[in-house]
């Protein structure tokens, strides 16, 4: 994993100690997309693509939105760095 996916992964860890998380980059899927190259130019990195799951007993009690919310909050700067982002967010 790169340097975006090892700080989600750190920053997620941090703020929510999971009991369960996944850091997916996959990026390799849009190899091929028109802007791939040009994301990897633009950031340095070809990491565009991640998919997250994650459990925390932080998440209790909150919406689906509020959980998303709270996660975004945490990977605000990572968020500026990529070009799309899945989560799958429980307790």
């Amino acid at each position: 994993m790169g340097v975006i996916g090892t700080a989600i992964k750190e920053k997620l860890s941090s703020a929510f100690n999971p009991s369960h998380l996944e850091v997916r980059d996959e990026s390799h899927k849009h190899e091929g997309h028109a802007g791939a190259k040009a994301h990897a130019d633009e950031h340095g990195s070809g990491e565009s693509h991640f998919h997250v799951i994650i459990r925390s007993e932080k998440f209790a009690g909150l919406s689906r939105l509020a959980k998303h919310r709270a996660v975004m909050e945490v990977l605000a700067e990572e968020m500026k760095l990529i070009h799309a982002f899945s989560l799958e967010a429980s307790e």
